[in-house]
C-alpha cells in the first residue's frame, strides 16, 4: 500500500533542521525560482493553469485561473496574500508544512508574486501559533539575506517585499475578505462580493489571496513541469495533497498522496481504527462539511468524488470516530464553537448558531422536546445560503447530515442524556492508566 504515498511538499520533513535555508537549498530548494524568473511572468501563470492545480484551502478553484484574474491593466498595486490562519477544526497540514519546510512556502510566495507582478506579499499566519511565525520569519530573513527576496532579486530587476503577519486568533479571518479588514487593521469581517479581491481586494487593490499549501506547491510545478503534476491524482483533481488524519486511528497523522484516494487506502496506511473498534462516521473536510459515514469509505478524495455524495473535500482534515462516539454531543462541540466564532455581521448566522446550541444543549441531556428536530432543520434551512459568508453554512452541515445519517440519536435525545447512551470517558483517545477503552 506505501506505494499510494507521494513524498513531494513533505519529502524533506523529515531531515535534520529541515528548515534552515542550506539545507532547503541542498534538496534543490529555489531552483524552481530561477527557472521561474527567466520565464515570462504570464509563462508561469500558464504553466499553473495547465498543471491542474486547485486551491487546497477547501473550494478547489484552479489556482492559475484565479491569478490570471488580475487586471495588469490596472496602475494599482498588486498584491498577494497567503492565508495560513489554519483554524478548521480537524485540520492540520499547513502548520506542519510551514514548520518543518517554511522555505517550501517562501519560494512559492517569491514565484506566484512574479507571476502576478506583486511587489508586496503578505503571510496571514493564525495568532496562536507563535513557533510557527517566529520560523516563517526566520526563513523570510534568510531568504532576504541570500538575495531570494527584497530588491533586485537574482539580479533580475524583480523586487519583493515579504511580511509575516500574525492574526489575532479569529475562525472568521480564515474567510479571505475578512482576513484583508484584519491586515488592514479593522475588525475582521467578511466584505460584500463583489468587488471581487481580484479587482480591489487589499488597500482596494487587485489581490490574490491562496492558501499555504497551494502556493507550497507552486515550485514543484515550475520546477518540474505542468505534466509532472498533472500525471498524478485524477482527471479533474491534479496533483498530490496532504490528508491529515486524526480521531479514534491507530496511527494520526499528515499522509501526502495523489488526489483520489480513499479512506479505506488511508486507513489501510495508518493502522486501522483504534483495537477494538469500528469506523462510525468521518469528516472528510474538517467539521463544516457534511459528515459521512462507513459506507463512504471507497469514495475518491477529490473534488468531485466528495461532491458526489453531497459533502465536500474542503481542506482534507479526516476525523474518523467509531461507535463509542455520541453524534448529538459531538454537533453540539462543533455548533459551540462556531456560535462562539461567528463575527456576528449578520443575524441568521449570529441569532441562528445561538438556537441551534440551544436546541443540541437539550437534546444532550435528554430533555428534547417534541419538534425539536424538525426546530432544528428548519433554522439549518434558514441560515444556509442566507448568511453573509460561508461560516454560517458550515455550522449547518454537521446538524443536517448528522439528523440524515443517525436520526435515531437525535429522537433519543428526547427521553436519553447522551452520556448515558455513549459514555464520554470511552470515546476518549486518551486513556487514564487502568482505565480501558
Amino acid at each position: 500500500m506505501t506505494d499510494v504515498l507521494t513524498p513531494v511538499l513533505s519529502a524533506n520533513w523529515g531531515d535534520e533542521r529541515a528548515w534552515k535555508l542550506h539545507n532547503y537549498e541542498r534538496r534543490g530548494g529555489y531552483q524552481a525560482l530561477r527557472k521561474a524568473l527567466a520565464m515570462e511572468p504570464s509563462a508561469v501563470v500558464a504553466e499553473v493553469k495547465e498543471s491542474g492545480l486547485r486551491g487546497r484551502g477547501g473550494a478547489g478553484f484552479p489556482t492559475g485561473m484565479k491569478w490570471s484574474f488580475i487586471p495588469q491593466n490596472n496602475p494599482n498595486p498588486k498584491y498577494l496574500v497567503v492565508n495560513a490562519d489554519e483554524s478548521e477544526p480537524g485540520t492540520c497540514k499547513d502548520i506542519p508544512l510551514m514548520m518543518a519546510s517554511p522555505h517550501t512556502l517562501v519560494e512559492g510566495v517569491i514565484i506566484a508574486s512574479y507571476a502576478i507582478r506583486a511587489s508586496h506579499a503578505f503571510i496571514y499566519c493564525r495568532g496562536e501559533v507563535l513557533h510557527v511565525i517566529r520560523r516563517l520569519q526566520q526563513a523570510v530573513r534568510e531568504a532576504y539575506s541570500a538575495g531570494y527576496a527584497g530588491k533586485n532579486i537574482l539580479g533580475t530587476g524583480f523586487d519583493l517585499e515579504i511580511v509575516v503577519h500574525a492574526g489575532a486568533g479569529a475562525y472568521i479571518c480564515g474567510e479571505e475578505t475578512a482576513l484583508l479588514d484584519s491586515l488592514e487593521g479593522r475588525r475582521g469581517q467578511p466584505r460584500l462580493r463583489p468587488p471581487f479581491p481580484a479587482v480591489a481586494g487589499l488597500y482596494a487593490c487587485p489581490t490574490v489571496i491562496n492558501n499555504v499549501e497551494s502556493i507550497a506547491s507552486v515550485p514543484c510545478i515550475i520546477g518540474n513541469g505542468a505534466e509532472w503534476f498533472s500525471s498524478m491524482g485524477t482527471e479533474r483533481s491534479k496533483g498530490m495533497t496532504i490528508y491529515s488524519l486524526s480521531g479514534h486511528v491507530a496511527r494520526p497523522g499528515q499522509f501526502e498522496a495523489p488526489m483520489g484516494i480513499t479512506l479505506r487506502e488511508l486507513l489501510d496506511l495508518s493502522g486501522g481504527m483504534r483495537e477494538g473498534h469500528q469506523m462510525k462516521f468521518w469528516t472528510p473536510g474538517g467539521s463544516s462539511v457534511p459528515m459521512l459515514t462507513d459506507a463512504h469509505l471507497d469514495i475518491p478524495l477529490d473534488y468531485e468524488g466528495v461532491a458526489s455524495v453531497k459533502s465536500m473535500l474542503g481542506t482534507k482534515a479526516l476525523q474518523c470516530f467509531d461507535e463509542t462516539t455520541s453524534v448529538v454531543r459531538t454537533v453540539l462541540r462543533w455548533t459551540e464553537f462556531y456560535k462562539h466564532e461567528s463575527c456576528g455581521k449578520c443575524t441568521p448566522c449570529r441569532e441562528g448558531t445561538w438556537w441551534l446550541v440551544q436546541i443540541l444543549k437539550r437534546l444532550e441531556a435528554g430533555k428534547g422536546e417534541e419538534g425539536d428536530i424538525e426546530k432544528l432543520l428548519d433554522l439549518c434551512e434558514n441560515i444556509l445560503g442566507r448568511a453573509f459568508c460561508a461560516l454560517g453554512d458550515g455550522a449547518t452541515s454537521p446538524i443536517t447530515s448528522g439528523i440524515q445519517y443517525f436520526r435515531e440519536e437525535f429522537e433519543a435525545g428526547m427521553h436519553t442524556p447522551a452520556w448515558e447512551l455513549f459514555p464520554y470517558e470511552r470515546s476518549s483517545i486518551f486513556v487514564r492508566e487502568g482505565a480501558s477503552a
